[in-house]
């Protein structure tokens, strides 16, 4: 017991006795408060800790063959949906004509309700070109080429319906998925579908198409957590004016990777907007264009999840930094108590001392005049 007992020596914290101890008001207040931001410490670094994050990694894209999904979602208010066609170009050079395609469109009324549904897979067109010629003057001709007939009873139901349809301010939502190849190309959404002179009796010329629309959503793949797509939401208007809209696209090919290994393909993208407005001899009709080229270099995005050890590194650092705080608080605090404590010591002394000496000099006069 001797030889432990020396090991006392070496106690770094020793503890005085209770009855030395002094517990004041201010020192248990000092100590709620420094529990309660423990606790609240504490509970953030455990969310911290179970929290993921993400690190980012960069290398060459090296798919091939695949094909490139394009989630749409937008709406048209000032076009009917009898009118508006989607178009996808292809600059690969390759003639494909068995692209899938899911495409439809809603009919909305003056306040945007919809009044009607329209499956438009066999009004999608499926164009490819071996060079990149200009869209506007391409779309005119081929618009030409198909339509080169004179008006039928069909074409004046046409004229009628999409007259009638404008005058009560009808709209069209157009949403679905494009699957598209892995090359630069567009799509666009526009009246190109229309005979060239059945245009022309609609809106008596190009200048009064109004393509204002609103992006609900526009995205290359998939959606994972924290991404970004800069158009959705997107509203462009335009007001006594006419013109197309041009968005060039660059995709960049991601890959998520998630905490459980799973691994999502899938795309983002950036994005310039350009508006060309239509002059008084522009043969071109107004459309919006979406123009994409695909980068070389692919992001892959990984899950991770920070150590434990990181975790009660943290944990002991900002609970023992909360402790050695309530410690100098609770000093300062007492600061006046020990000053107040301290002065009232020293005025009993000074009394215990006056009081001393006026007893002593009371005993001395007393001796003299009993000697006198």
């Amino acid at each position: 017991m001797g030889r432990f007992g020396s090991l006392r020596n070496f106690n770094a914290f020793p503890h005085a006795e209770d009855h030395l101890l002094q517990k004041t008001f201010s020192g248990a207040i000092v100590s709620i408060v420094g529990f309660v931001i423990m606790a609240t410490l504490f509970v953030h670094e455990l969310q911290y800790y179970l929290t993921t994050y993400t690190v980012h990694q960069m290398s060459v894209d090296l798919k091939r063959g695949e094909t490139l999904p394009i989630h749409i979602n937008m709406t048209f208010p000032a076009l009917p949906c009898e009118i508006v066609s989607v178009d996808a170009i292809d600059m690969s050079g390759k003639h494909e004509v068995d692209l899938d395609t899911n495409i439809w469109k809603l009919r909305l009324n003056r306040e945007g309700h919809i009044i009607g549904t329209e499956y438009l897979s066999d009004l999608v067109e499926k164009e490819h070109s071996h060079k990149h010629d200009h869209h506007d003057e391409h779309h005119d001709e081929h618009a030409e080429k198909k339509h080169e007939h004179l008006f039928n009873e069909d074409a004046e139901k046409l004229i009628k319906k999409v007259k009638d349809a404008m005058e009560n301010g009808e709209g069209c939502r157009v949403y679905g998925v494009l699957d598209v190849q892995r090359v630069a190309g567009n799509f666009h959404i526009s009246v190109h579908g229309l005979n060239i002179f059945v245009a022309q009796q609609i809106f008596e010329g190009s200048s009064h198409v109004n393509v204002s629309h609103m992006i609900d959503d526009l995205s290359f793949g998939p959606k994972y957590p924290g991404i970004h797509n800069p158009l959705d939401g997107t509203s462009r208007i335009l007001r006594d004016t006419s013109g197309t809209f041009k968005y060039y696209i660059k995709v960049v090919p991601t890959e998520y990777r998630y905490l459980s290994k799973e691994v999502l393909p899938t795309n983002q993208f950036s994005v310039n907007e350009y508006f060309v407005p239509m002059k008084p001899n522009d043969k071109s009709w107004p459309a919006v264009y979406f123009l994409y080229d695909l980068s070389p270099i692919t992001v892959t995005i990984k899950e991770e999840r920070r150590s434990f050890l990181h975790f009660l590194t943290r944990l002991c650092a900002v609970l023992g930094g909360t402790f050695a705080m309530t410690g100098t608080c609770s000093f300062l605090l007492n600061i006046p108590l020990l000053i107040s404590t301290c002065l009232l010591k020293c005025k009993l002394i000074l009394l215990y001392d006056f009081l001393g000496s006026f007893f002593c000099f009371c005993l001395d006069w007393v001796y003299v005049r009993f000697r006198a």
